[in-house]
């Protein structure tokens, strides 16, 4: 029983790390990167689509995404997409591939978005310790109908506690990588 929390414990806390990412991916940085379209959805004959799986995206220079969509007719609906998006992106179409340009970040939308990054890593750790109280919660449950010891659940809540300590730190590794990237001009 002890393990299956801690399994459980352990396998959120890991899916807080994925949408960290995911989240930092959104954030976009002066340089260009496929993920920043991540969250594109695209009209694909009625269907809401993610944009990789109507085009191919690549990193044609430092500061240019090149989008080919896979059919012809696509272009026009991809290139609306992006800029619906609200990622403050302003791609060009040339007939058979979309170009989007990542504008320079100015120092004051560096600060913005270094904000919206610690933001984002202070929910990931709010998230976190939501998962260590509610494992030391079950535990709590198992001790009360006397399924387990005292001695058991002081050591599982240790062994929570030290998985927590351990994404947290992942989470401030994660947070200050971002936060260099975001500030490197």
């Amino acid at each position: 029983m002890i393990k299956d929390i801690l399994a459980d414990a352990k396998e959120r806390m890991d899916k807080s790390l994925h949408s960290l990412d995911a989240a930092f991916n959104k954030i976009r940085t002066g340089r260009a990167h496929p993920n920043i379209l991540d969250s594109v959805m695209v009209d694909y004959y009625g269907a809401e689509t993610p944009i990789q799986q109507v085009a191919n995206i690549t990193v044609e220079d430092a500061r240019t995404l090149s989008i080919t969509p896979w059919e012809k007719n696509m272009l026009s609906p991809v290139e609306k997409a992006i800029m619906t998006a609200d990622l403050g992106l302003n791609p060009s179409n040339n007939g058979d591939v979309i170009r989007v340009p990542m504008p320079a970040l100015t120092e004051e939308t560096r600060k913005e978005y270094t904000k919206q990054a610690k933001q984002e890593a202070e929910n990931a750790r709010i998230a976190l310790r939501n998962i260590r109280r509610d494992a030391n919660q079950h535990l709590k449950d198992l001790l009360k109908e006397k399924e387990i010891s005292e001695d058991e659940e002081h050591r599982a809540e240790q062994e929570i506690q030290k998985l927590t300590d351990k994404h947290i730190e992942i989470v401030e590794e994660k947070y200050e990588a971002k936060e260099t990237d975001l500030l490197s001009i």
